[in-house]
């Protein structure tokens, strides 16, 4: 068992994200198994939800003209547009079956703001409107994070990097993650974790 100050975070293993949800990442679903295995090392589990209301603002679905994968600006700065997907108490919103929440502490949702989109466990994507989980940490006295999930260039990317500017030491099980790769984006957060600090093991 790792000590007390080190907590595993599950990032976003839900329906939508895994083959056959509507924004499916390759293999999001081979790695569960793993991650259940891996919760055993931990006092700490930690996992993050996304959970947008229809017609977020994040959603192609809701700009006149536009598609999948097309950048936006919004007021918080540039916008990837989504298919619909992770919709508040849909089954594409849901854990994984083969995901043990049971021994999650903590279930953080994100994205729930319609005007703004959520990829990181710790903010908001205006990088200002906090999710909460930081002060949970702290008064667990939890420094030490190992972060798994989906995808590995999105949620899990800003979430590292943010944990890592936060003071936390951040490792990323990158065989327990799966990527996007939305032009180029695999390797930019690559680059962008490792020269935040984040450990990629």
């Amino acid at each position: 068992m790792r000590p007390e100050n080190e907590a595993l975070i599950v990032i976003d293993v839900q329906n939508d994200f895994c083959p056959g949800g509507a924004l499916a990442v390759p293999e999001g679903d081979v790695i569960v198994p793993g991650i259940n295995a891996l919760m055993d090392e931990f006092g700490a589990v930690i996992l993050t939800q996304d959970w947008h209301p229809a017609g977020h603002s994040s959603f192609a679905s809701s700009h006149t003209d536009k598609a999948p994968y097309d950048m936006i600006e919004m007021p918080y700065g540039p916008q990837v547009l989504w298919p619909d997907h992770c919709i508040q108490g849909t089954e594409g919103g849901a854990f994984h079956d083969g995901l043990n929440t049971t021994r999650a502490d903590l279930i953080i949702r994100k994205g729930y703001n319609p005007q703004i989109d959520s990829y990181s466990a710790f903010f908001e994507n205006d990088q200002k409107t906090p999710t909460g989980l930081v002060g949970y940490l702290q008064n667990r006295d939890i420094d030490t994070l190992t972060m798994v999930g989906l995808a590995t260039d999105y949620c899990v990317n800003f979430s590292a990097v943010n944990a890592a500017v936060l003071g936390f030491n951040v490792a990323v099980r990158l065989d327990l993650c799966r990527a996007i790769d939305l032009n180029g984006s695999l390797d930019a957060a690559l680059s962008g974790m490792t020269g935040a600090g984040v450990q990629l093991a």
